[in-house]
């Protein structure tokens, strides 16, 4: 799986934690997140691809293999710099800071959407997943990757790593695929129990065969 070297990573906000993708013990439970996505995503490169809440930019290496355009937006202040330690590393990725419920991106624009462990920090996840619907091409795909929540597995989180998953995410991992099924269908599912959980959605909207 290729990475953001971790000499390249920047730590962009007080959740990315893109440096735990490295770590002797956490890495196992990051890598199989990415995993998920890639176990999702469609055969054979699209065309264009968005990454939401691209954080670091540690994803976008492997994503970049799986596409002809990757896009990534994020609210952080780090974007540029981002784009260019990809750029040092041989990824042509089009980064912005964008706010997902609000972006400027035409209609249909992307056949594939990922939201890697970032939709649980959105607060007005229903403008973002209609905007997600306006901006995915009608035969596109949203990859999403959630938490699990349940008290031991909260505390099992900040036992090793001191994060308070009800500080950083307050009720709105309940909130994220209730809100997602209005404008999407989910596809597929697949989870690495109890810790994330990921589905591929296809736009509601979508005339089936």
């Amino acid at each position: 799986m290729h990475l953001l070297p971790p000499k390249q990573l920047i730590r962009t906000s007080p959740v990315d934690h893109a440096d735990w993708s490295y770590h002797p013990l956490l890495s196992f439970v990051m890598r199989r997140r990415y995993s998920l996505v890639l176990s999702l995503l469609p055969r054979g490169r699209v065309h264009r691809m968005l990454e939401v809440g691209f954080g670091s930019g540690v994803f976008m290496p492997e994503l970049a293999r799986h596409c002809e355009e990757l896009y990534g937006i994020d609210v952080h202040a780090e974007v540029a710099n981002v784009q260019s330690r990809l750029a040092e590393c041989g990824v042509a990725a089009i980064t912005s800071r964008q706010d997902a419920a609000q972006t400027d991106f035409p209609d249909n624009f992307f056949d594939a959407i990922v939201a890697l462990s970032a939709l649980e920090f959105i607060e007005r996840i229903d403008d973002a997943a209609r905007e997600f619907a306006r901006i995915l091409a009608p035969q596109g795909r949203l990859i999403a990757v959630m938490p699990g929540k349940s008290a031991f597995l909260d505390f099992a989180l900040h036992a090793m790593t001191g994060e308070s998953a009800q500080h950083d995410y307050g009720t709105r991992r309940e909130r994220v695929l209730p809100e997602l099924r209005n404008y999407f269908r989910v596809v597929r599912k697949k989870s690495f129990p109890p810790v994330y959980t990921a589905y591929e959605l296809e736009p509601a909207s979508r005339t089936r065969d």
